[in-house]
């Protein structure tokens, strides 16, 4: 006869019963600003800031505290996908418009630098025009239901999901 030595078998019997589907209204998984770095870096987007600092509650800084783990894998996809230089210039950190649910600081939105006119090439060749903002901003819509607005010197990106 064979000893029992531990939990193993009840963790594997209880496991599946523990797994629960997200709700609809579930909170978005959040990345700490040294993780959501890591992904970036790893994927070849880079940042910059204006003041040279990471602090959120610092304008600006270019801080991905709180950012959305969707937001992330967003732009990493669209970097892949257009295969342009991207570089934020603004993620989570105070100093952007807080009207609405999709806001920067609630870790939805980033703006990526216009360097090149790769980003404008891309943006405008693959996705639907969806309008203008009420400030003036050009909209466009991925296929995915992502909205990209060109603002004057950056685009600001609504990232609902994870893909282009």
């Amino acid at each position: 006869m064979r000893k029992w030595t531990g939990p193993t078998l009840l963790a594997a019997v209880a496991a599946p019963l523990l797994v629960v589907a997200p709700s609809a209204d579930a909170a978005p998984a959040k990345y700490t600003h040294s993780a959501a770095s890591q992904q970036f870096r790893a994927a070849g987007v880079s940042w910059t800031s204006s003041k040279n600092c990471s602090d959120w509650n610092r304008k600006g800084c270019t801080s991905f505290t709180n950012i959305n783990r969707a937001t992330v894998a967003g732009a990493i996809a669209f970097k892949k996908a257009s295969r342009c230089t991207v570089v934020i210039t603004g993620g989570t950190e105070v100093g952007h418009s807080t009207r609405g649910t999709y806001t920067h600081r609630s870790g939805y939105k980033v703006d990526m630098s216009v360097q090149t006119s790769c980003l404008d090439t891309y943006i405008m060749k693959h996705y639907k025009k969806a309008g203008t903002r009420g400030d003036g901003a050009r909209l466009y819509k991925s296929p995915n239901g992502n909205v990209y607005a060109r603002e004057k010197h950056h685009w600001d990106i609504t990232y609902y999901n994870g893909k282009v």
